[in-house]
Parts: C-alpha cells; sequence; structure tokens
C-alpha cells in the first residue's frame, strides 16, 4: 500500500479486527470504504492526518503525472461503485472531485473522534449500522465541503449541534435510529430535510418533525407567553374582563350618584339617537318624493 495510494475499497468481505491507524499514514487517500464488514473496536483517532482530506491537491503534477495513466490500477478508477447520499453510484473520471469515507455496517464502538470532523474537505461519511456512542462535535460546522452524512443506527445522543446549520452544501442526511434529544437547530438546511431521517429519536423535537419542543416553562420554543395558541392567555383574559366587570359594576352599585348619572346618560344617548333617526328617516321620504314628482 503505497504514499500514493488514492483508493481503498475493500467492502463487502469478511474483514475483521481493528482498524489498523496506519491507513493515516496514506496522506494521499480520497476513497476509503471498509463496509459491510465484520470490523470491531473504535475508529482511529488520525484521520485527520490524511491530507487528501484536509487540503485540496491535485491529480496531475509534473512529478507524478496523470493518476489515470501512471497507475497500474488506472483502468480500476474508470469504473469505481460507491454508496453515497443513500444509493449507489458509478464514478468515472468525476472521481477526482470526491472524498469519502464508508466505515458502515460493521460492529465498531465507541465514540466518533473528533479529528473525523476536521477534515474540510470530506464530501462523504458514513458510519451507519455500527455500535457508536457519544455526542457529535460542535466542529462538525468546519466540514465546509459535506454533502452526505449518515449516522443512523448507532447509540449516539446529545442535542445535534447547532454548528450542523452551516452546512450549505449538505444534500443527504440521516440521524435515524439513535437517542438524539432537544430541538434540531432552526436553519433551512436541517429543516428541508424530511422527518424519516430523524425518526428513531423519541427525545428529538421540531421541524420537520410533528413534535413541538417546549421549553421549561411549558411554553412551545418560539412562541411568547402572550401568543394567541396559548391557553395561558385565554385565562389571562378571562381574569382581566371578570376583574374589569366587576369594578364598573361595583362602582355603580354603592354610588347612587354615579348610578344617577350613568341612567342619564343612557337615556339621553337614547333620545339623541331616536331623534337623530327620526330626521334622517323623514329626509330620505323627502327626498323619494321629490324625485318621483320630477318623473
Amino acid at each position: 500500500m503505497g504514499e500514493w495510494t488514492r483508493v481503498l475499497q475493500l467492502r463487502s468481505n469478511k474483514f475483521s479486527g481493528n482498524i489498523p491507524p496506519q491507513i493515516c499514514q496514506i496522506s494521499s487517500l480520497i476513497v476509503l470504504d471498509f463496509s459491510n464488514n465484520s470490523l470491531s473496536g473504535s475508529i482511529p483517532k488520525c484521520l485527520n492526518n490524511i491530507s487528501a482530506m484536509v487540503a485540496s491537491d491535485k491529480w496531475h503534477n509534473d512529478e507524478y503525472g496523470s493518476l489515470d495513466y501512471n497507475h497500474d490500477y488506472g483502468l480500476y478508477l474508470e469504473n469505481l461503485m460507491l454508496m453515497t447520499k443513500g444509493r449507489e453510484s458509478e464514478y468515472t473520471k468525476n472521481l477526482e472531485y470526491l472524498r469519502t469515507i464508508d466505515l458502515s455496517s460493521n460492529n465498531l464502538s465507541g465514540s466518533i473522534p473528533t479529528e473525523i470532523f476536521l477534515l474540510p474537505k470530506l464530501q462523504s461519511l458514513d458510519l451507519s449500522q455500527n455500535h457508536l456512542i457519544g455526542k457529535i462535535s460542535k466542529d462538525i460546522g468546519s466540514m465546509k465541503s459535506l454533502e452526505s452524512l449518515d449516522l443512523s443506527r448507532n447509540h449516539l445522543f446529545g442535542e445535534i449541534p447547532s454548528s450542523m446549520s452551516n452546512l450549505s452544501f449538505l444534500s443527504y442526511l440521516n440521524l435515524s435510529y439513535n437517542h438524539f434529544s432537544g430541538a434540531i437547530p432552526l436553519g433551512t438546511q436541517l429543516q428541508s430535510f424530511d422527518a424519516l431521517n430523524y425518526i428513531g429519536n423519541p427525545q428529538l423535537c421540531g421541524d420537520p418533525l410533528p413534535k413541538t419542543c417546549v421549553s421549561l416553562n411549558g411554553t412551545p420554543v418560539g412562541k411568547n407567553d402572550d401568543d394567541y395558541g396559548n391557553p395561558s392567555f385565554y385565562m389571562g383574559m378571562g381574569v382581566g374582563f371578570a376583574a374589569g366587570f366587576w369594578v364598573v359594576f361595583g362602582v355603580f352599585f354603592f354610588n347612587q350618584t354615579w348610578r344617577h348619572v350613568y341612567f342619564r346618560f343612557l337615556d339621553d344617548m337614547k333620545d339623541w339617537v331616536y331623534v337623530t333617526t327620526v330626521l334622517k328617516v323623514n329626509r330620505f321620504l323627502q327626498n323619494l318624493r321629490s324625485c318621483n314628482f320630477c318623473k
């Protein structure tokens, strides 16, 4: 396995044991695919040493020439099948633009190393169907090139880092069947995925899930206490109406002078409305007779 190995695809075999840390010494590696085996142990913490996944490198240079033609496995790269974005895709010439790690469907345990989230050029990461535990590092927000992330069917827990909303190129996400909790971070990116991509996390809430997040005081997240959808709003409105009614009624009931003034005012208003209505009706009838006479 040379220093200039680009593709290491050993999926769908019967490999067991730990992932050797020596793979971190392959600085030119752009495809690491150990999926569908029986590998165990933890994920190596040195993956950020793979410089091809950290910084851009050129496939063509004066010293080594073209990968497609100057290496014995060049013809193999003409037809490479990889699982990305939840489906199997064929990569030929466009492989040079891909950076992917697929360790899915194994028996890997332990937490996801923070170092794996320090690969800014990584485009596809699939760690699904393992026995991984722990939280997603907030450093995931620095993976600016990430397009596909599958962490489904593990034992991950904690909140989804808010920095994930910064992954503007993320077009495939699957966090289903873990133990995530709290609110899904707000952002057009994370809310654009289907609810099925978050299913199997009973303590998770917020769009696009049907479960609404509730704060410690029982208020739905994103709403104020005086929101019309809050039952306490209607309770407060009812109490305020009752208190106002009894204040006004109590004044009229216990103060005779105010009571007389009030009823006198009502009588005057009644007379004013009556007189105004009669005058307007008479004026209307006169206008109507005048129109009939003109005809």
